[in-house]
This record gives C-alpha cells, structure tokens and sequence, in this order.
C-alpha cells in the first residue's frame, strides 16, 4: 500500500463516528512466506456507520494453482481467478478507494504479512497502514471466551456470517462485530483509535505468538508516529480569540416599520451602514433586517415609486442573529452556511444591541475547522455530534501553534461544549415526542455547570450539568419527564465524546434536577452544612450558566444562590477553606513531586485558584463567569494585595498553558486525558516557568483571610 499521512481527525475523532475501511484477504494458503493473495474484499464504515454501499470486492490472480485444500476452505477455483487481473492492478484500484482511512481487520496481522510480501513482489513501495484488529478489541471487553475465532465473536455478538471465508463477507462480519465493540469499549474509557490501539499494546502474548508466525505486528507500528497537523499548524486565531461584542457596530440603527423607504436610504448614507433593522409590527414578531441590496432591488423593480413604500412592506424577516459573547468564527460560519451579507447581535436577554457586516469580517481569514459551531447546530444525531466534536482538538492544536493563550482556546472549547449540550437536548425533546412522551411539561432550563460554565473546559472534560424546571414535585409527572429528558441527553453528550460524569454531577441524577422551588431549598441546604467537604458538591453550581431552554428561570435560581452565599459568612469560611487546601505537587527545594511521572496540576494548581476567585465572586457579588474576570473584579474592588493577584493571574495562565500542551501531546500518543502533567515532556524554560506559577498558589490563602489558620 502507497504511503500516507495519519490522519489526525480519525486519531482524535470519537470511535462513535469514524471513518474506516474493513477488510480481509482469501489466499493460497497459510504460510506467509509462500501464500498469495486470491480475494480482496473491503466495506466501509462511515461516521461510526456501516455502509453496505460502499464495498469492493475483487478476485487477484496469483498466477500459481490454488491448493485443493484451501479451496475446501474458502471455495475460490483456479477457474474462478484466470481471467482475474493481477495484484498490483487491484492493490492500485484497492488503494485509491480507500484513500488514508484507517483499517479494521480481524487477525489482520496476517493479512498485512502477506500484502507486504505481495508488494515486494510487484516492486510496489510498502508501508503498513494504520489497522486496528478486533481480536485484540474482543480480548479487551471479554477475556475470558472459550476461544477467539471469527465464528466465536460474532455468535457472542449475535451477529451472522453469510459465506464464511469469502473476503467480503468476512469484512462484512469484522465490520459488524466493531461496531458492537465500539459502545463497549466507550465504557471503559476506550473512545478514539489512538486510545485503542494503545490498550491493544498491552496484549504482548498475543503479539509474540502471531510474530512467531510471520505475521506483521498491527499496533506497534501505528502507536508513537508523528501524526500531522500541517493543515491546522497555522490558522488564522483572530476569530477564536474575540467576540462579536468586540467588533459589532452598536448601537444597531433598529427603524419603524412604517418609516418610507426614502428615508431608510437617507438613513444608510448619513451613517454609512449597509442594512438597518426593522421593528416588530402587527405583522411580525421579529426583527426585520433591510440591506442596500434589498433597496437596489426594490427600486430596480418599481422605479422611484418604491421610495414611497414603508420599510416593513420589504424588509426580510427574521433578522439572525447570534449573541455578543459569541466568537467571531461562529459568525463567520453562519454567514457561510446562510448566505447572508449582515447578522444582528443580541444581548444575554435577546435584545439587539448591535449589528455586524461582511465587511466587518473582510480582513478575517476563514477556515474550514470554523465550520465547527455551526456544524454543532446543524447536527441530527449523536454520532455527526462525535464527528463535528472530534474536530475540537484539531483547532486547539493550530491555535497552540500560533501562541494563542490556552485560556482563549478553553473559552472556545467552552463555548462549543455548551453548543453541544444545547443540541444534545434539542435531540433529546424531538427522540421523546417521537416516543410519544410528549413535549415538556413546563417550562425549564439546561444548565451547563463548572470549568464549562466559566469558560474553562480543555480537552479532558467531562458532563457536568443540571436541569431547572417551573413546577413540579421530586418523582411527580414532571420531574419523571425531566428524568428522562436528561438520561437521554447524558447518553448522546458520552457518544459524541464527552463522558458521563464520574461524580454523577449530571441532570439524570436527582439531586440535580429540580423545580426552582425546590432549587431554592437545596440551596438553603448547602448555605448551612458544616464541613468543607460537604461543599464540595455543590461550589460548581456558583459556575452554572443557561445553554438551553428559560434564561429566566435559570437566572432566578443562580441569584438566589449568589444572594444566599453572599449573607453566610459561614458557607463563604467554608468555601474559602476548600479553596485554601493548597496540594501544590512541591516537595524540599521546590522539587516537583510525582506520581508515576506525572504532577496533577489541577489538583495541585489551578483548583485554588479557581475556587479563590469563586468565593471572591460570592462574596462581593461579581457577576462574572471565569477566573481571570473574577480576579479582576476582586482586584478592583480594593486598593491592596495587587501583586497577589497578578501573580494569581499569571499563575493560572501557565499552569493552564502546560495542562493544554500535555492534552495535546496525550491525545498523538493515545493516552487518555487528564489534567496530569509530565515535567520530563517540559523544556527547562516551562519547568521554571511552572514552579514559579506553583509557588505563587498558596497566595489565595492571602485574599481569603487565610480561614485554615482562623481557628
């Protein structure tokens, strides 16, 4: 096979929605250095599907007899392949079908041995492509088996094999069997092929004895290679780093809709705008929107009489919009897909308070991983969410490259993790109409909870998020159908790549699903526990932000919290001595200190300082969503302690820059996510940079009181 680069999409891409070829090979025999190859057979799976459309299937003549004995075996005649071209015609056609897809295969070892050898024969360059092989899979989800063969695995499965040992049917089987796989292995945290290949390392028995056959060692030789991110190395970082709010002309010029046309085109030469917006009238509920281009139309149609129309007889309803703390690229992205030349921007209530251009974007230069928000939005199913998600490490990856802060890159992984979340109810209400359970009983919100809330999700997140609904008793009608609305979007969020959470801090679980009177009552509840540890369960709440649904009833129980909090001293002490529990990983002379060579740097980093700002937050009622504003907040607040809080400040900026680089360098290497750092992985400039930033974390002791002291 023709050499190609790894594919770091299908590298990082969820299992769920990959894109791979399936294959198996029929020869004259078993021997790898004898055998040739008689039958090529390949099936492709398509975003996590199979696609029975997609096959080829291809008798090889290898230009020897087939034995009698193996044609008892597969049924394939010399007859059958005479007229039948040569191996490196279809290894060509093979090839070009398959393009750099990763391959699937069961006991492929041997497979790849023999296509090797069938190469060098043709005088055709050989390079092993990426594979991934079930048998090893099977051997992870359930070891003890009677034994392994295909005829095994697919009756443990309950899958069928039509025409055992015809290339293509066997492909067919191996295809079937890996998408069964593929949930089970989610569930054991298994979830991207780098992530496969790499438990399949572990299986060195297995290696050993297919090596002593002849066969090519599959997993080795893809785990470690340089995979390539040129086409992202270098993308324009602009639009993940400011929001409309930053660009937006505003106030938006908003007219009546019974103002004439005259004076709309007055209207744009006076301000040199290209578009005005139209108010609501008795005959529409949105905003309208009226570009030069409609105008030039309008009058190119009807002459100077068209002046004398009202701007509600041809303005376009509805305007679109999307909201100022949105990053550029989601604008972008929509102009794209829409068409559209103009987009309203409207505030956290929906009111517009601006308006943003094409040539408000002109000097942007989009890329296709922009497609990303919008790709989110448009997505009808949990496996096209893994495949758009996938691509979340992609566009960290390039704005690493360019320098671009880790905490402007959280912000965008933030803001797409709330996107997906919000699509993932939209998908979960329309799956349970579709059941016949109905639309939602009240009104309700989706609460997106923690480092997500506050803008802070890298790349090893997980679910944390909460439901408020209007009305409704624990166990009553309501709170069933919220049960279910959040079990389901819980389940899509773990396809799509984010995983349940450990904690069970999710909206299938009871304790986070409430009506907001009940809301208010669990809040009373935290305000008065007694234990620092019991605040531990609920001081993400206070990072809580509304994805989906009734931004009111979101907001009434997120003040009651804050306006709670702040009247406790107690609850604040509490929280303040969580937040002064420093585990910086530094032992004697500022030595790191490790666990199997690596240092928890959100354990023993940036958790108390997030939870610092958290408090300070509470405390003087800053209403603002992650660290970096709160600290700023706080620091304005007083005249004192400045140094501290720049320190903090910068602190966190590194910690969270190493944390990112280490997620990156994990998820090439397939090892799974943390927030685990390896200072051997750090240059020495980043190691000193490093223990200066944790030196600088008991400095939260300082702005809270130091309450561990207080007695």
């Amino acid at each position: 096979m023709a050499e190609t680069a790894i594919s770091t999409g299908n590298m990082v891409t969820p299992m769920a929605s990959l894109n791979a070829v399936v294959f198996d090979t029929e020869t004259t025999g078993l021997d790898t250095t004898k055998a040739r190859v008689i039958q090529v057979g390949a099936i492709k799976i398509s975003s996590g599907r199979l696609d029975e459309t997609q096959t080829f299937e291809q008798y090889v003549n290898p230009g020897v007899p087939i034995p009698a004995a193996n044609t008892a075996i597969h049924g394939i005649r010399d007859e059958d392949v005479a007229q039948a071209p040569g191996f490196a015609q279809v290894i060509t056609e093979f090839d070009t079908w398959c393009g750099d897809a990763p391959m699937i295969g069961y006991s492929s070892g041997y497979d790849l041995a023999i296509l090797s050898r069938e190469h060098h024969l043709a005088g055709i360059a050989w390079t092993p492509p990426r594979t991934l092989d079930v048998h090893y899979l099977v051997n992870i989800i359930a070891p003890n088996l009677p034994d392994y063969s295909l005829e095994t695995i697919a009756a443990w499965l309950g899958i069928e094999i039509i025409e055992r040992h015809r290339a293509l049917c066997d492909a067919m089987a191996t295809a079937k069997i890996f998408l069964q796989l593929v949930p089970l292995l989610r569930g054991r945290g298994i979830r991207t092929l780098a992530e496969a290949e790499r438990a399949c390392l572990k299986f060195t028995s297995i290696a050993a004895n297919e090596a002593s056959q002849g066969w090519h060692n599959v997993h080795q030789s893809s785990v470690g290679k340089k995979a390539s991110f040129a086409a992202l190395d270098r993308i324009d970082s602009y639009p993940y780093r400011h929001r409309l709010g930053d660009l937006m002309r505003s106030p938006a010029i908003i007219v009546d809709s019974d103002i004439k046309l005259t004076d709309v085109l007055d209207l744009l030469i006076k301000q040199q705008i290209s578009a005005v917006f139209v108010k609501p009238d008795a005959s529409h509920s949105d905003t309208g929107i009226i570009t030069e281009r409609d105008l030039l139309r309008i009058i190119n149609q009807k002459g100077d009489a068209s002046l004398q129309l009202s701007a509600g007889d041809i303005a376009q309803y509805p305007l679109h919009s999307l909201s100022a703390d949105a990053f550029v690229y989601r604008a972008i992205a929509r102009m794209r897909r829409k068409h559209f030349r103009h987009l309203g921007v409207h505030d956290e209530r929906g009111n517009i308070v601006g308006a943003l251009s094409a040539r408000d974007l002109l000097r942007q230069r989009a890329d296709d991983a922009i497609a990303l928000g919008d790709d989110i939005d448009l997505a009808q199913d949990a496996a096209k969410m893994a495949e758009v998600w996938g691509q979340i490490a992609l566009v960290a990856r390039g704005l690493t490259a360019e320098g671009v802060d880790a905490r402007n890159i959280a912000a965008v992984i933030s803001h797409e993790l709330c996107a997906l979340t919000r699509q993932a109810c939209k998908l979960a209400e329309t799956e349970m109409q579709e059941a016949g359970l109905g639309s939602a009983p009240c009104a309700y919100a989706m609460l997106v909870l923690g480092s997500g809330g506050r803008g802070e999700s890298m790349l090893a997140m997980d679910q944390d998020n909460a439901i408020v609904y209007a009305r409704g008793e624990a166990n009553g009608d309501e709170d069933q159908w919220f049960a279910n609305l959040g079990k389901r979007v819980s389940d899509i969020l773990d396809v799509a790549g984010v995983p349940y959470c450990k904690g069970n801090i999710m909206a299938s679980n009871a304790d986070w699903r409430h009506s907001v009177k009940h809301w208010q009552a669990t809040i009373n509840t935290w305000i008065k526990r007694q234990t620092p540890d019991d605040i531990l369960n609920c001081d993400i709440f206070f990072d809580a932000v509304c994805v989906h649904g009734n931004r009111e009833l979101a907001d009434q129980v997120i003040d009651y919290a804050f306006k709670q909090g702040a009247q406790s001293a107690s609850f604040l002490k509490l929280m303040s001595i969580n937040a002064c529990k420093n585990r910086v990983p530094l032992g004697m002379f500022s030595r790191f200190k490790l666990d199997n060579g690596r240092m928890d740097l959100k354990m023993g980093g940036i958790m108390s300082i997030f939870s610092c700002a958290r408090v300070l937050a509470i405390q003087h009622h800053i209403r603002k969503q992650s660290t970096p504003e709160r600290l700023l907040g706080a620091r304005e607040l007083q005249d004192k302690m400045n140094t501290i809080f720049d320190n903090l400040d910068e602190a966190h900026r590194i910690i969270f820059n190493l944390i990112l680089q280490q997620q990156l360098l994990d998820i090439e290497a397939g090892v799974p996510l943390s927030n685990s750092v390896a200072p051997e992985s750090l240059s020495g400039l980043m190691r000193k940079q490093l223990k200066w930033a944790l030196e600088r974390v008991p400095g939260v002791n300082n702005l809270l009181g130091d309450p561990l002291s207080a007695g």
